[in-house]
């Protein structure tokens, strides 16, 4: 098929490339370039590119591709809150104007990278698709707002699927250190020592960042009837871990580190999904692969190879709001987050 994917130059994006063609499909990448220098390691595979702020895109676009695969977006809660009101208008507004033109375009299929943290505040163990929306932040109500608008356009000649993924973990060309897995393993590794200010008792579902691909890929290729307005939750049981839990992992791995927790930091997401309808209904997904663990000894893997020093760690290209505060402290973009003319 041939597949438009937004939010190519990311941390996923540079994973679900790869995944993509190597089942055979073309793949085109739509992304704004904040992060086209923030390769950790061997740079993404090259795939042809629009160079395209999220809220500018064209029918030109999205025209003639079979698929949209949709995860441009401000990716976590610090980078939405940078300034308010950005999150709605790039992540809701500009998700809107994608999938008006993709379905005017007369694109078939649109998945949505969506995220479990809509799930916000669950009160219960194991919340299924079906579990009500309680969103703790900017970023995770604009998921579920652009689930309700794109679930709205639905029709016979238009397919959506929603992907709620869980938190990411994992190597990638474009790697992040501002996620949980990734963060302690870094800190492990540069410093010696896990610092939490937290207890470390909030649940966190985790997905390694090539489960998720997987997940995307067997959503494009999946019959229209298996996926058409359907949410999955993206990851597995074995990987709804607390905080504290992750920790500990990493520190049996690195025996060396010290772990300790504080009290709390006014962090009040914690939710623990249910996994059941991807592993019984996404035909060829059947489970997620990769365990926390296997993401602990691929980092270590990693870190020795490349060296890993701390001001590589705590520099700003491995986390997304220091990249963008780069941005425009050296003028290259502005407050909205718009690339300034040269």
């Amino acid at each position: 098929m041939k597949v438009l994917l937004t939010g190519s130059e990311g941390y996923i994006g540079a994973v679900l490339r790869d995944a993509l063609l190597e089942h055979g499909h073309e793949v085109t990448g739509l992304d704004t370039g904040y992060f086209s220098d923030c390769d950790f390691g061997a740079p993404p595979t090259p795939i042809p590119l629009v160079r395209r702020d999220l809220r500018d895109t064209q029918r030109e676009d999205v025209e003639g591709h079979d698929a949209v695969m949709h995860l441009a977006a401000l990716s976590n809660d610090p980078l939405g809150n940078l300034r308010p009101g950005l999150t709605e208008t790039i992540n809701t507004h500009g998700s809107i104007r994608l999938a008006q033109l993709a379905k005017e375009a007369g694109v078939p299929r649109f998945l949505f990278a969506s995220s479990c943290s809509l799930y916000g505040q669950g009160g219960a163990l194991g919340l299924t698709e079906d579990a009500p929306a309680n969103p703790q932040t900017p970023y995770a109500r604009s998921k579920i707002d652009f689930e309700q608008a794109l679930a709205a356009m639905t029709d016979d000649s238009f397919s959506p699927t929603f992907l709620r993924n869980a938190t990411a973990f994992g190597v990638s060309p474009r790697l992040r250190f501002d996620i949980v897995v990734n963060n302690l393993c870094g800190w492990a590794w540069t410093a010696g020592r896990i610092v939490m200010t937290s207890d470390g008792t909030p649940w966190r579902p985790l997905v390694h960042v090539k489960d998720i691909a997987r997940a995307f890929v067997c959503a494009l290729e999946a019959p229209r009837e298996a996926v058409h307005n359907q949410a999955f939750n993206v990851g597995s049981t074995e990987n709804n871990l607390q905080i504290r839990d992750i920790a500990y992992k990493v520190q049996r791995q690195m025996p060396e580190c010290e772990v300790s927790f504080g009290s709390s930091d006014g962090d009040t997401r914690t939710y623990n999904v249910d996994f059941t309808k991807i592993e019984t209904r996404l035909p060829g997904f059947e489970r997620a692969r990769f365990t926390v663990d296997d993401a602990i000894t691929e980092f270590l893997d990693a870190f020795r190879r490349l060296a890993l020093k701390d001001e590589q760690f705590q520099g700003r290209l491995y986390t997304r709001l220091r990249q963008i505060k780069h941005l425009q402290e050296t003028g290259q973009i502005d407050e909205e987050l718009r690339w300034r003319k040269s």
